[in-house]
């Protein structure tokens, strides 16, 4: 009978269902990988507003060079039908003049009957009405070529303008763009800074100790050191480290400037080996779970909720992937990672 127990018991682990582990981590690849998409579209998205913003800037613009230089080509060609209608009213004012001279000299020398002299005074009336008329005609010409010259200098001055206008926009895009890059990675610097501060505290206040190691970015707790094997319960003796941690972060967010939006990301991983209880039917639901209690313990010892977030990794972010016990406490681990919400 025990052996048939036994049996049970092994077939019942041969059919432990690895699916909803591997759909799961699947999952997450996949919203990872639609955020990405999703932020990179927005980039472009506002990048080509800008651009399609620019782009009608300059198609205007152009619309309005394109009109200016026909206007002008329409004035000059205007001003040079003028000036040959002044040409020829001038030639024919000079030719008036010159029979008007001949005309005045057949009167003076009396060469010329009395009637003759008459229709010459008539002529010579007439010609003098045509003069006049002429020299009216020349007047307003030289207005209209006065009044398109004033013109053609408020066009001119109004395309300087616009591309003035144009050349400080680009300017004024150009030094936005260069001031957000230099903000950007100013607070970059100073997260970086505040993260090395809060790190440096974390390892002065807890000490040289084997079970709790700064790796990367992230600092490391090993799950023992908090938890009861395959429990989420806090041990009574981790309320120490906990209070020693939230010490710090208190600290932490006297010191940092309230315009930097950074949190506190509490991870908690497993070790490969599965575990299917009534409380935790994954390793998912376990190292959420753990996450979870650290975040809560932190926030009743006084941490800002909203500078703490809680995420479960389960089994598949491992820092050792051999079958080993050390392998597996090494993995069975909370980490504590400061970085931008």
């Amino acid at each position: 009978m025990p052996t048939s127990s036994s049996g049970g018991r092994r077939r019942g682990m041969s059919q432990i269902n690895y699916w909803p582990g591997f759909v799961d981590a699947l999952s997450t690849l996949l919203l990872a990988i639609i955020f990405l998409i999703s932020v990179f579209t927005v980039g472009q998205f506002f990048l080509s507003t800008e651009i399609s913003g620019r782009d009608t800037v300059l198609e205007r613009l152009n619309r309005q060079i394109a009109e200016l230089t026909d206007l002008l080509s329409l004035e000059r060609s205007g001003r040079r039908t003028t000036e040959e209608s002044l040409a020829s009213l001038q030639s024919t004012l000079r030719a008036n003049e010159a029979e008007r001279a001949r005309l005045q000299g057949l009167l003076d020398s009396g060469s010329a009957a009395q009637s003759q002299a008459g229709e010459l005074n008539a002529a010579l009336e007439a010609e003098k009405q045509a003069t006049g008329r002429a020299l009216s005609q020349v007047e307003i010409l030289n207005q209209q070529i006065a009044a398109m010259r004033r013109q053609l200098a408020a066009l001119e001055e109004a395309l300087a303008a616009s591309e003035n206008r144009d050349r400080e926009s680009q300017a004024r895009i150009a030094d936005l763009g260069s001031r957000l890059n230099v903000a950007l990675a100013q607070r970059v610097q100073e997260l970086a800074r505040y993260r090395s501060d809060f790190f440096g505290r974390l390892r002065q206040i807890l000490g040289n100790r084997p079970d709790v190691r700064i790796v990367g970015d992230r600092f490391v707790f090993q799950s023992e050191v908090l938890f009861p094997v395959g429990q989420a319960n806090l041990r009574p003796e981790a309320s120490g480290e906990i209070d020693r941690i939230a010490s710090a972060l208190i600290e932490l967010e006297k010191q940092v400037p309230p315009d930097i939006p950074w949190v506190i990301r509490v991870d908690g991983h497993t070790d490969q080996r599965p575990i299917s209880t009534p409380q935790f039917p994954s390793n998912w639901a376990l190292s959420s779970a753990r996450a979870i209690a650290v975040v809560q313990a932190l926030v009743a010892r006084g941490v800002q909720p909203q500078h703490l977030v809680a995420a479960g990794f389960g089994e598949f972010q491992p820092l050792d992937n051999t079958t080993t016990e050390e392998a597996y406490a090494r993995n069975r681990r909370i980490e504590l990672k400061l970085t931008e919400r």
